[in-house]
């Protein structure tokens, strides 16, 4: 009779969850997910229902340390997420959060429209990757791009005649003519719609899911419309990488926009350029201040090979470890990211950042502790003892993984190329919650020795 192991009785190997996001069967070298369903660990539907109230109030404070040990249930993931990055407050109802879904819906509709009546290709279910413009606003006749422009009016208009509805109040993407343009902010939205057209074709492509036109499109139509919603930032390379999950998780696309829109609040200052700076060279400064603390003969290092600025570490930071990570794999790495920095202020500090910097800071400790992420917490904790802002958990992921290869680092490295090969060698082979553990205990050491070094 065969014995049983107990051990193995009580360790759930868990579930893995790349059937989720299938993966198109020709793409052969996608990294298997590491991420793993596992019962009493991942935070579970019955689980998520649970910590709400029958009005609807959620206790988020039930939900942060289960994200954080064992990630989210990809059936519920995109609901969580929308708690979050902010979209919604934790202490409203069901009854305010459809409000503001709704309010939100009309929003974008309004907004994408506007974009429509500008280049009709919007909404169409179809997407460019050529130049429409020139920079000083002289159209630019590509046959493709007039095909279609064409076939999205032609299409329009079948569909308002199908429906029986009214054409759009001003009538002007029906009448849209390839015209030379004189506002400059329409000049730049357009210059920035082919090179979002070339990046959605290439991104997360080993997908089944984007081997839908509709879903392609999808991509599109969101960046495009948030390039022109957020005019300091526009477009720029790296956040189809950011987008893309949305739409795979929430079915509506304004969803999906707003709640992209909500990660870009934390993100855009990435992305922001200008003539002196680029907006990541903050995030890359203080990387290069957290290693020099924590690991000061790997920045000396570093340093002497030329790579003092970190430009190395720059797609890491833009893109939140996307490409490092299997898709799978950087989901589960951006909630636990995502749990641990939690705010249960951050739905305010969006919408009324006033009301929320008049609260007291004793009042707000108080109510905050058992709602906060564990990051948060320590934040908070050190709150009167750092000179500066706290510094967000990502800088400490990368400074984990320098951490983890700075032996090879010091060893093998005799240039920026071998930095760059060194660390391209992670690609797919990290492990998301050892990534995260590495990141906090970094973040203590980086405290416990900033202080000391501030006495």
């Amino acid at each position: 009779m065969a014995t049983l192991d107990i051990s193995k009785m009580w360790r759930d190997p868990g579930a893995p969850a790349d059937s989720f996001y299938l993966v198109r069967p020709e793409c052969k070298d996608v990294p298997k997910s590491k991420f793993r369903i596992k019962n009493g660990k991942t935070l579970s539907e019955r689980k998520w229902r649970a910590a709400f109230s029958p009005e609807g109030y959620l206790d988020i404070g039930k939900t942060l340390g289960r994200i954080h040990r064992g990630g989210i249930h990809p059936s519920i993931r995109g609901e969580v997420w929308e708690f979050l990055l902010g979209c919604y407050d934790p202490k409203s109802t069901y009854a305010e959060r459809e409000d503001i879904r709704q309010q939100r819906r009309t929003q974008y509709a309004i907004l994408k429209e506007e974009c429509c009546t500008m280049f009709p290709v919007i909404g169409s279910g179809r997407f460019i990757t050529a130049p429409v413009i020139t920079e000083d606003g002289d159209p630019i006749l590509d046959p493709i791009v007039l095909q279609e422009a064409k076939a999205a009016k032609e299409a329009k208009k079948a569909k308002e005649a199908t429906s029986g509805g009214q054409q759009n109040v001003t009538g002007a993407s029906d009448g849209y003519e390839m015209e030379k343009e004189h506002d400059k902010r329409v000049i730049e939205w357009k210059l920035s719609l082919h090179q979002i057209g070339l990046d959605v074709a290439r991104t997360d492509r080993s997908l089944v899911f984007y081997e839908k036109q509709e879903n392609l499109s999808k991509l599109w139509d969101i960046l495009s419309v948030y390039a022109w919603f957020d005019k300091d930032v526009n477009y720029c390379q790296g956040m189809s990488d950011l987008c893309s999950p949305m739409i795979i998780l929430l079915d509506d696309e304004a969803d999906a926009f707003w709640c992209f829109e909500r990660l870009m609040r934390r993100l855009r200052g990435n992305f922001r350029y200008t003539e002196s700076s680029v907006g990541v060279e903050s995030q890359l400064n203080n990387l290069a201040s957290v290693t020099q603390i924590i690991d000061p003969k790997l920045h000396q290092h570093l340093d002497k090979l030329g790579g003092g600025d970190y430009l190395f570490a720059v797609r890491m930071l833009m893109v939140l470890f996307r490409r490092e990570f299997s898709f799978c794999d950087s989901l589960y790495l951006w909630e636990m990211m995502w749990a641990l920095e939690y705010d249960p202020d951050l739905f305010l500090t969006y919408e009324d950042p006033e009301l929320v910097a008049e609260k007291s800071e004793e009042s707000k400790t108080k109510a905050k502790s058992r709602q906060c992420g564990k990051y948060e917490r320590e934040n908070m904790k050190n709150a009167g003892k750092a000179a500066e802002a706290p510094l967000p958990i990502s800088v400490f992921l990368v400074a984990s993984v320098l951490k983890d290869k700075s032996d090879k680092l010091l060893t093998e490295a005799r240039g920026l190329d071998d930095v760059v090969k060194i660390l391209n060698d992670v690609n797919g082979n990290l492990d998301a919650k050892k990534a995260c553990t590495g990141a906090m205990k970094l973040h203590k050491k980086y405290l416990k020795k900033a202080a000391n070094t501030n006495r």
